[in-house]
Parts: structure tokens; sequence; C-alpha cells
């Protein structure tokens, strides 16, 4: 009887860990602890090497973060490495699909690179002090003024500190398999500093990932570089027009790889 026993107990793991729904909310659940745990260590890494908030602590986050793709069962395919060789401040615009863009931002991150994000990521935990530390910039989506100085403050910081910018132009994650129109600010603060930008491409997440069916297996993601979009000339009547092209060569880009990776991987599972 008691063998009876010991052969369910081993037979539980295995039958739960066939279950795509618990695969799911197991690599969620370990995703984050990890991220948190992974933070709570480089927080005091940084203090060290910077004394405080810093933008060259994003060295020590991006080095501590870069392993975390292999837990997953994901793998990166860049192209367009040629492009981020520009010297000098710049902002990188790229889409946004969920919590794994980290990954993906971490794994291509320039030096002197930080981000854009949320007011709200600050109150994260060990997460959003380390987030402060490595220089992250936050605005309030909510209070457009507020976010506007924000960004004018940016750019100026961008000038004097010879920092790059990431930024989501969408504003918001999205996985309905294109990209939502474009917000303006990283347009107005890329014309502002009279800085290049930069556009990234994510490959769509649907082969691997799939929130709304409680499915995350192992898969690949795309990243494609984009060449710079020079903004030196461009004033605030400029800014429809470079946000349109940069959406429309940004649109190309992601459908071209999302469907090159589904051709490579065949559909995925549901």
């Amino acid at each position: 009887m008691d063998g009876l026993w010991m052969i369910a107990l081993l037979l539980i793991p295995l039958v739960l860990w066939t279950s795509s729904t618990f695969v799911f909310y197991f690599k969620k659940c370990f995703y984050v602890a990890w991220m948190m745990a992974l933070a709570l260590l480089a927080i005091p890494l940084c203090i060290l090497k910077s004394g405080g908030r810093d933008v060259e602590n994003m060295r020590i986050i991006r080095g501590l973060v870069r392993h975390v793709k292999y837990f997953l069962g994901l793998r990166f395919d860049v192209s367009g490495w040629e492009h981020l060789q520009t010297e000098g401040p710049y902002v990188i615009i790229s889409n946004h699909q969920s919590s794994l863009d980290v990954l993906g931002l971490m794994e291509i991150l320039p030096d002197r690179c930080t981000m854009i994000a949320k007011k709200e990521l600050i109150y994260a935990g060990t997460v959003g002090l380390v987030c402060w530390l490595g220089g992250i910039v936050f605005i309030n989506r909510k209070k457009t003024n507020d976010a506007k100085n924000v960004m004018a403050d940016a750019a100026k910081t961008m000038l004097d500190d010879q920092i790059r910018l990431w930024v989501f132009p969408e504003g918001t994650r999205n996985q309905r398999g294109g990209l939502l129109p474009f917000k303006k600010g990283a347009f107005h603060l890329a014309v502002q500093a009279q800085v290049p930008i930069i556009p990234i491409v994510f490959s769509s997440y649907s082969n691997f990932y799939l929130r709304k069916e409680k499915q995350f297996n192992s898969g690949t993601i795309r990243l494609k570089i984009l060449p710079k979009i020079d903004t030196k000339g461009m004033t605030s009547e400029d800014i429809s027009s470079l946000s349109d092209k940069s959406f429309n060569l940004m649109c190309s880009a992601f459908h071209s790889i999302s469907d090159s990776v589904t051709q490579s991987n065949g559909p995925s599972r549901h």
C-alpha cells in the first residue's frame, strides 16, 4: 500500500507538468519571484557601484537578468545589431506585448541606456527600487501636463548626460496581433533633443505565449533593429509624420518577422 502511495506522489508532478495551465502559472509565478529576487541582489550592488541612482547601474541589472530566458525556455534571434552602433544619445522605440519584453530589452540594451516607464512601477517592491536606481524615468500617464514636463526634463538630461532612452510608444501592453496607435511622447522627446530614433521590433509571442488560453511554451523571439530615423531640423510640426513613418516601418517589420517565426516553428498548439 505504501508503494502505491509513493507511486501516486511521484506521478502528481508529472501530471501537473503535462497540464498547460499549470505550466503557464508556474512559469509566470517563477518569473515574477525570480525577478524580485534578482532585484534584491542588484540593489546593494548598484549602491556600491554608483552610490545611488545612476544610469550606469543598468549594466548590473542587464548582467543579472540575461540568464532568465533559459529558465523560461526562450531564445532570442537578433538582427540589425549594426544599427545600435550609433554614437551619442538617441531614443529607442519598440512594441510592447508583455512583461517578457524586459528580457528582450536586456538582451540588447546599449550602454548608458535606460527606460521611460509608468509611475506605478516604482511601487513594485524590490523591482521598483532597482528601476529607480537604474535611472528609469517615471511618468504619470493620467496627467498629461506632468508627462509633458517629465519628457521635457528627459530631453535635457539626454543631452547633458549623454544617455539613451527606451520608450514603448503604444503606451500599454498589446497582444492583439499588431501594433496599437502610437502616442506622441517619444517623438516629442526625440525632436526636442534633436536626436535620432532607433525602432526595434519584437516578433509576436503568440507562437509560445497565449495569456487567455493559459499557454506558455518554449519559443523563439525575433528582434529586428531598424535603421535610425534622423530628426535633425525637425520641429513640432513634424511630429505626426514622424510618428506615422515609424509606425508603418515597425508594423511592416512586425508582420514580417512574426510570420517567419510561425513558419519555422509551426503553429502553436491549443
